[in-house]
């Protein structure tokens, strides 16, 4: 595929040419990554049923998006030759909106591709007692190989296969570990040992999550590679459909790790699920899954690195005159220097979801309003959104909450 990759659209929106089975399936690459596998089983180990939220809240933000803002923002883009949310954001507000949510995501984005990074140390601690630094570095060199090579275009193919290793994975082993601990009335006995969620923290995952699956500039130039409208509707809503099913899966694994194996860290007990409970050929498979999980997800975060140094700020601000063949090189440069920066952030990290809340928290707070604001009503105006994302951010910072973050900024955008 990289062969292939001639050109900066190529590489950023890969040629506008995807259908609707690369698109669910390069969503759900990135969507379905360190939070929504060790994460996600790791507060199923913890709270029981009610993981389901973690996960089932980026499957209602993918069918939002789906059906609302993916189609009409491919439409502006396909029209107007964007290559990133950027370009809508300069395009709507002026390029000091653009400088301020590139330079504040890429700071964000470095925490959640060091979240997939810790998490694939975590699987090969578990399975080889590989230390912290070496299972990042493993990671950070195995996934920057092949996006660096080709960008989205070789990564939506990748996606493809790594999508297939992690569902079938996934598909097999839920049974075999439900088996392991005595079938669904034992599942529902170890549930009880578990602490639900509080309905405040349902509501902030639904705040804070929810959005982030909306505006997300990683997903949203995902979509931009659709070849129409149409694709953009149907391939994200399969992406959805999935999610939404998907959910289950991490909260009961999480459930069964509880069950037998009541004292360990409880983002290691997707893999020691894996590996304690299975059958040798299925435990491979399974830790294949997760593995792979890990890796689709961070080759869809390099790629939000890549187009927002090399596009939003090295294009527009640095070198306006820079030729495409430059653009590319600097795309493919910034995602090997994010993949060394997130490395040595991820050997200080004490948690995957700490690292993902960040993320999420701070994208949710400085860019749904914005964007979505900016995308349906004529009346918003640059000076306004500067000051909401300044604003938005820092209210999410003193209060510790993206709900009363993003809310303000919708405020500040909406206000007469």
């Amino acid at each position: 595929m990289a062969r292939r990759v001639k050109r900066a659209d190529d590489f950023l929106v890969a040629g506008r040419r995807l259908g609707p089975g690369l698109i669910a399936s390069t969503f759900l690459a990135a969507n379905i990554g360190a939070g929504s596998t060790l994460g996600a089983t790791g507060l199923g180990y913890e709270h029981g049923w009610s993981a389901w939220w973690w996960v089932g809240c980026a499957g209602i933000g993918s069918l939002i998006l789906a059906n609302t803002v993916g189609p009409k923002i491919w439409t502006l883009a396909a029209n107007k030759g964007w290559r990133t949310v950027g370009d809508f954001l300069d395009d709507r507000f002026g390029r000091p909106v653009r400088g301020l949510v590139a330079a504040l995501l890429w700071i964000a984005t470095l925490m959640i591709l060091a979240g997939q990074l810790f998490a694939i140390s975590q699987i090969l601690a578990v399975v080889a007692g590989t230390p912290v630094w070496a299972g990042c570095s493993i990671g950070a060199l195995i996934v920057s190989a092949y996006f660096v090579a080709g960008g989205l275009y070789s990564s939506a193919w990748v996606n493809m296969i790594q999508m297939t290793v992690k569902l079938v994975g996934f598909a097999i082993a839920i049974p075999v570990a439900i088996a392991a601990i005595g079938g669904w009335s034992s599942l529902d006995v170890a549930a009880h040992a578990t602490t639900p969620l509080t309905a405040k923290q349902v509501i902030e995952y639904i705040a804070v999550i929810v959005p982030s699956f909306i505006i997300s500039p990683g997903l949203i130039q995902k979509l931009y590679g659709a070849k129409d409208a149409r694709t953009v509707r149907v391939g994200v809503s399969w992406n959805a459909a999935v999610l939404l099913l998907y959910a289950f899966a991490p909260a009961i694994l999480g459930i069964i790790g509880h069950a037998r194996f009541p004292n360990i860290p409880s983002e290691q007990a997707l893999p020691k699920v894996m590996v304690a409970l299975m059958p040798p050929w299925l435990g491979v498979l399974t830790i294949a899954a997760i593995f792979s999980a890990e890796l689709s997800a961070s080759d869809a975060v390099l790629f939000m690195l890549a187009s927002s140094l090399s596009v939003d700020l090295f294009k527009t601000f640095l070198k306006p005159q820079a030729t495409d063949r430059q653009v590319l090189l600097v795309g493919r440069l910034a995602a090997f220097g994010g993949a060394i920066v997130a490395v040595l952030i991820a050997i200080q990290l004490g948690s995957i979801i700490t690292a993902l809340t960040i993320f999420y928290t701070v994208m949710a707070a400085a860019l749904t309003a914005p964007l979505i604001v900016g995308l349906y009503s004529c009346r918003a105006t640059m000076r306004r959104a500067i000051f909401s994302i300044i604003v938005s951010v820092a209210v999410t910072a003193l209060t510790r909450s993206g709900l009363w973050g993003t809310l303000t900024g919708f405020v500040i955008m909406l206000l007469p």
